[in-house]
Parts: C-alpha cells; sequence; structure tokens
C-alpha cells in the first residue's frame, strides 16, 4: 500500500470529487423506474421495504402488495399502520403452496393480488407501487408474464414500480430498469438456526421458505 502525505491524499481526493461531479452533470433524467430484486440471497423484500421507508420520508405515497404472504402477521405491517396517509399496505396471500395445498385458490389470489398491483399502477396518486414475491407467482405459472411486463411498462412517467421474489423471468429482467440479484454466501438457516422475527418477516411463528429471503 502506497503511503501518502495529507497533501498528496487531499489532492488525490479532488481528482476524484471532480471526476465524479463531471459524471454526474451529465445525469439529468427523471423517470419512474422498474425495479427488480431478485436472486437466491437474503434481503429482497428487506431491500424494497427500505426503499418504501425512503419514499415515506420523503412525503410520498406508496402501495405495497404482498402475494403469498399474508397467513400471519407481520413486522412491517405494524409499522407501515402507522403511517396510513403515506401506505396502503395489503398482504393477499395464504402462506406457501405447500401450506395451502389447493393450486386454484392460490391461483385465485395471486390474479386478485395483481389486480390491486394493477390498481394502483394505475392510480395517479400512488408515487411507487410494490409487489412483493411476485416473482414466485410468476416462476408457478399463476399469473402471464406477459400481461404483467405489459402492465408495469406502460406504468406512468414518474411512477417507480418494485417487484421481489426469486428467479425474475427474462421478460421482466429485460424491461427493468435497475435489476439487483442477491447472492446467498452464508445462511444461519443450514447451520440449525431458525428463522427469527425482527429478522425475518413474521411476527408469530416465523419459517424458512427456499423461494423467498
Amino acid at each position: 500500500m502506497i503511503e501518502r502525505t495529507p497533501e498528496q491524499h487531499a489532492e488525490k481526493m479532488k481528482k476524484k470529487q471532480a471526476a465524479h461531479e463531471k459524471i454526474m452533470a451529465t445525469k439529468t433524467q427523471e423517470k419512474g423506474l422498474l425495479i427488480v430484486h431478485t436472486g437466491k440471497g437474503k434481503g429482497k423484500t428487506t431491500a424494497a421495504l427500505g426503499m418504501v421507508v425512503r419514499a415515506i420520508g420523503h412525503g410520498k405515497k406508496v402501495g405495497v402488495v404482498q402475494f403469498v404472504k399474508g397467513a400471519r402477521t407481520t413486522g412491517e405491517k405494524v409499522v407501515f399502520d402507522a403511517f396510513p396517509d403515506n401506505v396502503t399496505f395489503k398482504p393477499m396471500g395464504e402462506g406457501f403452496t405447500w401450506n395451502t395445498q389447493d393450486k386454484t385458490r392460490d391461483i385465485a389470489l395471486a390474479r386478485e393480488a395483481w389486480d390491486e398491483v394493477k390498481r394502483m399502477i394505475a392510480d395517479p396518486a400512488y408515487d411507487m407501487v410494490l409487489a412483493d414475491e411476485l416473482n414466485i407467482v410468476l416462476r408457478y405459472d399463476y399469473l402471464p408474464v406477459e400481461e404483467v411486463v405489459e402492465t408495469v411498462s406502460a406504468r406512468g412517467e414518474m411512477k417507480h414500480v418494485l417487484i421481489t421474489g426469486r428467479n425474475a423471468p427474462e421478460a421482466l429482467i429485460e424491461a427493468a430498469d435497475l435489476v439487483t440479484e442477491m447472492t446467498l454466501v452464508k445462511h444461519p438457516f443450514r447451520s440449525g438456526v431458525k428463522a427469527q422475527a425482527g429478522i425475518e418477516f413474521c411476527l408469530g411463528r416465523a419459517r424458512h421458505h427456499p423461494d423467498r429471503q
């Protein structure tokens, strides 16, 4: 490692600052983004909900629809219920497929949740819409990928849409402005540590699911 004097360090940082400002000066466009969080690693929903919190801090109105989730009370719902003017929070699932064991009803619930997402996307009052775990129902072909891509691509010019879940379809990735893939490096579940409230999404008896993190 090269040892620099304080003066050399200051000069180097000054050059970096100038280069950064030059790059930033070219970024003038603002638009609503289609954001996809996918991958096997934990943190997809957590990162998206962090964006929801950020939007609340800026006085934005956000719609959150959770696919699959809904069978248990979640920590995030308790928090967002405190901001009724800024957040519409709707867990609209009944649990995972092996718990419900009713594919017909799972498909019907996915459609109902998707209709609510479409309503929020069409409503100009919402600045941001989060379709949490939508990728899971797309993976199981509970909704047509083409319909989803068409709807989110036709969103309002300044509306942000977030979609989470493993195995994001290629067509959705192609349509997105920002795609983040969470990579699993290490997970306590593999060492026998159960899911825990405050770390996982449930307030009640938390469970790990191989399709969602």
